[in-house]
């Protein structure tokens, strides 16, 4: 199933993609993930009521509102060759700010004091279906209720010249400059839906692709994630008590921006897309 959030006449709610149709949900995707309400939604193909043409809705991000967007980095072996980096012993991961979270096909803005090194990060993500803590890789995809696309959008402008900075807080000023480079409002594109697991059964051999203005500038398979979904699950829930809704993106393929000789970066009038086939196309704008 497809499940998606959106707008229609002044009301945001969840909804289930059925051919050119949305069936209406009458709640957020949020509350129905922490009712445990996914199996019940199988029956609602067969139901004629509240649906609405999709090209009549709004689409939100399919998770408006996460408690909690936790971005994993470094997790492709061809990326971390692409910034010459070690393959690590534990994962590594930051959170997100909320607040950056918009739909497919809006805008992302360029930011007044970053606005010359704009990088995308197409991103395979996982939604969290019920609350999870101390799991066993195991298990761990018991507790997933679907996945998504996310782009972790990067202004790479403090960057480059921090991390060449030597002394104990070099690393530690370039460390923190890299993630407030990912915080700025629009720099967490998520969608265009969130499809539940058993359309992607197996989370480690899923392709994804991203394009800016029609050029492939990402093209990877999960097979290359240092540390698979299950083990990023396992890792995390030692420390995080997961809940319903929340986002754990799983790292950035090979083809950043920033990593290719010369380099190359997004400006107004680009269009950035990022591709599941089994998910759909995460498209957004770039605006000033």
């Amino acid at each position: 199933m497809k499940l998606v959030s959106f707008e229609f006449e002044g009301r945001q709610q969840a909804g289930l993609v059925d051919s050119i149709d949305i069936i209406a949900l009458h709640s957020s995707l949020k509350e129905i993930l922490a009712r445990g309400g996914i199996d019940d939604l199988r029956r609602l193909r067969a139901n004629q009521k509240d649906r609405v043409l999709a090209k009549r809705v709004r689409l939100l991000p399919p998770i408006p509102d996460p408690g909690l967007v936790l971005s994993v980095g470094m997790n492709y072996h061809e990326h971390l060759k692409e910034i010459k980096t070690p393959v690590p012993e534990k994962p590594a991961a930051f959170t997100k700010s909320v607040a950056s979270i918009i739909a497919s096909g809006e805008p992302i803005k360029l930011p007044k004091s970053n606005p010359s090194m704009l990088d995308w990060e197409g991103e395979f993500s996982v939604v969290i279906g019920k609350p999870c803590h101390a799991v066993k890789a195991a298990q761990a995809l018991d507790y997933v209720a679907g996945y998504t696309l996310v782009n972790d959008v990067s202004a790479r402008d403090w960057v480059a010249p921090l991390f060449k900075a030597q002394g104990l807080m070099g690393p530690i000023h370039a460390w923190e400059h890299n993630l407030l480079g990912k915080m700025f409002p629009t720099f967490c594109p998520m969608g265009p839906c969130m499809v539940t697991k058993d359309e992607l059964p197996d989370p480690n051999d899923v392709q994804i692709e991203t394009r800016l203005n029609g050029s492939v500038m990402q093209s990877a398979n999960t097979d290359d994630l240092v540390f698979s979904v299950a083990q990023l699950i396992e890792y995390y829930s030692q420390f995080y008590l997961f809940r319903p809704g929340d986002v754990i993106t799983t790292g950035s393929p090979s083809g950043v921006g920033f990593g290719r000789d010369p380099k190359v970066f997004m400006k107004p009038g680009d269009v950035v897309e990022v591709e599941v086939k089994q998910i759909g196309i995460l498209r957004n704008p770039i605006e000033e």
